[in-house]
This record gives structure tokens, C-alpha cells and sequence, in this order.
């Protein structure tokens, strides 16, 4: 393992420049009330702060998102994390290909640099621990011995709880123009694409198959964020929870072609998703994956059930009534 600021066991690919994690993200909605229950229906360590809120996982004082109230729901900012010698660097590159730095947004207090995506989508690239795991997540697969109930009876199953935000998929106008500019940039890489309809990046220092994903629509948005779960016995359980209390849209369960993992989608009050996920592939920093062009019909989903129709629009896009 490599020492980096002096936290040993983090793992870092030698000579080469780009992020190491998807930090967090913000996001407007139009109410958060709505949110805390949502998020905590999840399995989220919903906090009041300022006058937003906070959404960690159980056991992890990371914030992986914050919520604010607006008008309407509206993705705000995504950040990433770099190793703190590779911040300087990082600047350097990003101002020599003539990007154009930004003061914070208003009520963000940051040490990090600012500055915007090809579409308009404010992105902070800051100096903080690695979240990415460092290897491929547990996939826990039970089976009791003959003689054994393995199930408990529903009314003592427990809740389900994510471990950690796995990733982001947003809305782009243009697939090619996001990959270049967030490779070139950041210094992902492309795992694999299906046309100009959806396309998958991954960081070069040891993350799941991708850490940030775009589908194509008229203009930027949140499809969904994605939580990582311990198998499929907790995305069933999560999945289960969910529609008692009410949020009954959504997809799955399934299994993805491009990436591997297991998901249940659940659908959000605001037209977008928060995803449970297991078993997503895994490319370790010694390894060079070789990023995949595949036929959109083949590439979605390799069981589960029918896809909604209105699973992949983009309601912020919509005007304002």
C-alpha cells in the first residue's frame, strides 16, 4: 500500500493524474420535508444542517449529498476528491487547457476549485480522504443448512441500511462531449458505452466500474444516485420497506449488463431515483479496462422486469409552470 498524507492503506495508481472518488453532490428540491422522509424511508442518516440536509449512511460521518429547498428539483453541484499532493497538479492542468476558475457558489465553503462542466454544472474538484473502496465491496450470499429456516418472519427482518454512495447517473445533452471533457479533466476513464444513449467512467485509482455515469437528454439533470447494499436478500427487504410506506414507482428487481450489479430503483417524489445496488464490478488500479461499444438493445439490463415508459425522462427539463 502507498502512504499518502500520511493515512496508510490508501491506494494510489504511480505516475498518473485524476480523481479518486466522486465526493458528494447537492441538489435542490422542491420540499424537504418530502426528502427527509424519502431518505430516511431509504435507509439514510438523514441530518438537519444549516438550512438544508444532510445524507450519510449508518456508520460513515461522510456527507455524500446535501439538500436544499427550491422551487423545483434541480441537480446543483458534484464534487470530487483528490489526493492532496495531486491538487496543485490537478489546478495547473485544468487552467493550462483554458477552463475558466469560479468563485464558490453562494453559501459553499470550500477550500477546493470551482468550475463548470460543458453544460452548465458546477463542479468542485477538493483535496479529501478516498470514499472509493480500494477493492471490490462484499456480496454476502447466505444459505442455511437443511433443517433451518433461513427467512425470518417479516415483522423482524430489520431495516435495510446502504453502506456508501456507489455513484450518479446525470442527464447530458451530448454523450461524446461529456466523456472528453470528464476524462480529459478529471482524468476518468470510459468503462463502456451504448451509442449515444448512455456511457459509464470510472477513476484510475481503484473504483467500481463507475463512479459517474450520463444518459442522453435535452439538457442536465439527476437520473438517479445509487446506493451500495450488502446483496440481494437487503435490495429485496429495501425494495419491500419502500413500497409499504408508499413509493411503489419504480424498476426492478433486475441485473445490469454494464456493470454487473443487482438493482431495485425506487422512485423519488420529484421524477428522478435513489437506487439500491450490489455486486457492481470492480477495476483495480492495476488494471486497464478495456472500455466497451455495445448495442443499446443488449446492453441495458440482462434480466427484470418490463422498463417503465417514463424511466429515463429528464423532468428538469420540463419549464416552470
Amino acid at each position: 500500500m502507498t502512504a499518502i498524507t500520511g493515512k496508510i492503506g490508501v491506494t494510489k495508481r504511480p505516475g498518473e493524474l485524476g480523481i479518486h472518488s466522486m465526493d458528494a453532490f447537492t441538489m435542490i428540491v422542491p420540499n424537504l420535508t418530502d426528502a427527509e422522509t424519502f431518505y430516511t424511508s431509504f435507509g439514510l442518516d438523514v441530518r438537519e444542517e444549516g438550512e438544508g440536509l444532510g445524507l450519510y449512511t449508518f456508520g460513515h460521518e461522510h456527507r455524500w449529498a446535501t439538500l436544499v429547498e427550491g422551487l423545483r428539483k434541480k441537480f446543483n453541484t458534484l464534487s470530487f476528491a483528490v489526493f492532496e499532493e495531486d491538487f496543485e497538479p490537478m489546478k495547473r492542468r485544468i487552467e493550462e487547457q483554458g477552463i475558466r476558475l469560479m468563485d464558490p457558489p453562494r453559501g459553499f465553503d470550500s477550500n477546493g476549485i470551482w468550475f463548470h462542466d460543458p453544460f452548465g454544472v458546477p463542479i468542485e474538484v477538493k483535496v479529501a480522504n478516498k470514499t472509493t473502496p480500494n477493492e471490490k465491496s462484499p456480496f454476502l450470499t447466505q444459505s442455511a443448512p437443511s433443517g433451518v429456516a433461513a427467512a425470518p418472519v417479516r415483522s423482524k427482518s430489520g431495516r435495510v441500511r446502504p453502506t456508501r454512495l456507489a455513484h450518479v447517473l446525470l442527464f447530458t445533452p451530448d454523450i461524446s462531449k461529456s466523456i472528453e471533457f470528464y476524462c480529459r479533466v478529471l482524468g476518468l476513464r470510459l468503462s463502456d458505452r451504448a451509442g449515444d444513449g448512455v456511457c459509464f467512467l470510472h477513476g484510475i485509482h481503484g473504483s467500481d466500474h463507475h463512479l459517474v455515469a450520463f444518459a442522453k437528454s435535452s439538457g442536465p439533470g439527476l437520473h438517479h444516485c445509487s446506493w451500495d447494499m450488502g446483496g440481494i436478500d437487503e435490495i429485496g427487504r429495501g425494495a419491500m420497506f419502500m413500497a409499504d410506506k408508499g413509493y411503489t414507482k419504480g424498476w426492478g428487481l433486475g441485473r445490469h449488463v454494464l456493470g454487473s450489479n443487482y438493482f431495485h430503483y425506487v422512485g423519488d417524489p420529484w421524477g428522478s431515483y435513489a437506487e439500491y445496488s450490489a455486486d457492481i464490478d470492480y477495476i483495480p488500479l492495476s488494471q486497464d479496462w478495456e472500455a466497451g461499444e455495445h448495442d443499446p438493445e443488449d446492453a441495458f439490463y440482462l434480466w427484470g422486469p418490463e422498463l417503465p415508459p417514463e424511466f429515463v425522462h429528464n423532468f428538469e427539463t420540463e419549464p416552470s409552470d
